[in-house]
């Protein structure tokens, strides 16, 4: 079964909408709470399983899709909208979360297969398979930020997948290896080989404030990576939050501790 083939306008610069853009008859899946808007004569329909369309092994294959989802951390439903009119085009609206950026990936020209972190997925023509990947190294699936399973997308339409502040794409020559924070890696051809590597000395690793590990990517292939990754930006807020409610007023002890945060 073919994915819909539908088009898309992105919309936005720091907080970034994706409209897209429904023929009679044609659908969109997408995950609980990303929905901004819609035209009428569209509809909305919750789904069981992986948004995969139901392609084959019945009310098995849906509790599959489901379970894989599950996996991920995911709910075990998907909606899908689809224009039920007649005639024209019909428009509904995707939101990110969170500041960032919005990546539409053609699944056609990735051999038909992504694999990205299990939270970035968006929406995606109706007949793509939101399903799960298992990282073959225990290293990436102990230490890799997350877990044993990451999310792929398979199909021939088109998918969006949202990553965190700045967005680089970067293409891996064969052989060629680059390491980035675990968390920074959004999406990658399944092509590329993905490994946990621990950091070099113990100072750095206890005092460098990176982290005790970081992501090892060699190519041949396609590398989304992200400035902002949700979890950084998580702590920074829950940081914050902490900071606040500390007494300041007429206390040696708080100005004592605004001098220590160096503030």
């Amino acid at each position: 079964m073919s994915a819909h083939e539908i088009d898309y306008r992105i919309m936005g610069e720091e907080m970034q909408c994706v409209e897209v853009e429904l023929d009679p008859g044609e659908s969109v899946v997408a995950e609980a709470g990303s929905f901004m808007m819609m035209d009428p004569d569209v509809s909305m329909e919750t789904i069981f399983g992986d948004g995969s369309g139901g392609r084959g092994g019945g009310l098995m294959g849906k509790l599959m899709g489901a379970g894989k989802r599950l996996l991920t951390g995911e709910s075990l439903f998907m909606t899908v909208y689809t224009h039920t009119g007649r005639s024209g085009k019909r428009n509904v609206t995707f939101a990110s979360p969170y500041p960032g950026k919005i990546i539409p990936m053609d699944l056609q020209q990735y051999h038909g297969k992504i694999i990205c972190q299990k939270d970035s997925f968006l929406c995606a023509a109706k007949g793509v398979s939101v399903g799960i990947e298992f990282q073959r190294k225990l290293g990436a699936g102990l230490f890799g930020g997350e877990g044993f399973i990451m999310q792929k997308l398979e199909g021939d339409g088109l998918a969006f997948v949202h990553s965190g502040g700045y967005v680089l794409e970067r293409t891996l020559a064969p052989g060629e290896t680059i390491k980035i924070d675990t968390g920074c890696l959004v999406a990658m051809t399944s092509s590329v080989d993905y490994d946990i590597e621990f950091v070099k000395g113990i100072k750095t690793a206890v005092f460098g404030g990176e982290g005790l590990f970081f992501a090892t990517l060699r190519g041949p292939g396609k590398v989304w990576i992200q400035s902002l990754p949700f979890s950084r930006m998580a702590d920074r807020i829950l940081s914050a939050a902490g900071n606040a409610g500390r007494r300041e007023e007429g206390s040696i002890l708080g100005g004592l501790g605004n001098l220590l945060d160096g503030r």
